[in-house]
């Protein structure tokens, strides 16, 4: 696209060991404009995370073959890629990531990819002023940006623009495929907003096992607390613990929820210090997909699905109306 600059810019400062800059540069080969597949051939595409992945096989439809390298519960923070990882990024004809430091570890495999080919952050259209820099991210921006629907829906044009890019003959239907699911992500939004607001405000309160949710209260006005910081790599103190205790017995929260791809040891050890203190407090009893969705071949194993999942499951979970099969009825009982 044109982040060539960008490019040599983001080499150096990996080159010098800075960490500091919170961008979200594509590292797009400086000649992908004049690179272009065979017609007659699927698009070999590799994708970090399922997030990524379910777009691009929606936009992509029949032209695609993607593959998916962090599966169903799979921490995209911890994950490190592995050398059949890299020979499959090598087979591909264009990398899609997340990026904004989600996939942290695999920085370096990600920068030498792009030397030969397309390798694109899917989040680069999202306007840096409307991304969230908790304090306890060194820095860097929240990169948890599918949990507000609206956001994540940006991401649609980049894939559709990308792949028309590299497949000119067939850029009408990837824009077309791209419009129709731009308009799904907006009923899902709106259906979300519905249902979030049928919770009591005094009740809406969703604790969780670690901050992957902040952009998911901001968008549907929840106040989010993770008991693990912003990366699965920090551990909530005793201190912090005792803490979020005090606030479930004071504010009478009823529900906290686990994730999926995260353990439940500190959600247990809050339950167990509400219950010593007369407080009874419900574990949700289905998991959050936070950093990944659900399985292969489920409704909630598509992005959204894995939405719809938590949307509905907060509200009724918070004391608020959902349908228990979700806005399109496919929620697994």
């Amino acid at each position: 696209m044109k982040h060539s600059l960008f490019l040599i810019c983001f080499l150096c400062l990996i080159a010098s060991g800075c960490n500091g800059s919170k961008g979200n540069t594509s590292q797009t080969d400086t000649n992908r404009q004049t690179a272009t597949v065979d017609p007659d051939s699927p698009i070999a595409v590799t994708t970090t995370v399922g997030m990524v992945a379910d777009l691009v096989r929606t936009v992509g439809g029949d032209r695609v073959n993607v593959t998916q390298i962090c599966g169903s519960g799979v921490d995209p923070h911890l994950y490190k890629a592995t050398r059949d990882d890299v020979a499959t990024m090598m087979r591909a004809d264009v990398i899609f990531y997340s990026g904004l430091m989600l996939e942290g570890k695999m920085t370096d495999t990600l920068i030498k990819m792009a030397r030969n080919k397309p390798v694109v952050a899917v989040t680069e259209a999202i306007d840096q002023a409307s991304l969230l820099e908790p304090d306890d991210f060194a820095g860097h921006y929240d990169p948890h940006v599918w949990m507000d629907v609206s956001a994540w829906s940006k991401c649609v044009t980049v894939i559709a623009d990308e792949l028309a890019a590299i497949d000119p003959p067939s850029a009408p239907a990837y824009q077309e495929r791209a419009a129709k699911l731009r308009e799904q992500l907006s009923e899902l939004d709106a259906y979300g907003k519905r249902v979030i607001a049928t919770i009591p405000k005094d009740s809406r309160i969703l604790v969780t096992s670690h901050d992957a949710f902040n952009y998911f209260g901001r968008a549907y006005d929840l106040e989010v607390i993770g008991v693990q910081g912003i990366s699965t790599e920090s551990e909530a103190g005793l201190q912090q613990i005792n803490e979020l205790v005090d606030l479930l017995v004071n504010k009478k929260v009823k529900s906290v929820f686990v994730e999926s791809s995260v353990p439940r040891k500190n959600i247990d050890s809050l339950v167990e210090g509400a219950q010593s203190r007369g407080h009874e407090v419900n574990v949700g009893d289905k998991e959050l997909f936070s950093d990944a969705m659900g399985s292969p071949g489920t409704y909630e194993g598509t992005y959204i699905g894995m939405l719809d999942h938590n949307i509905t499951l907060v509200a009724r979970g918070l004391g608020g109306e959902a349908p228990e099969k979700g806005f399109q009825g496919k929620l697994s009982p």
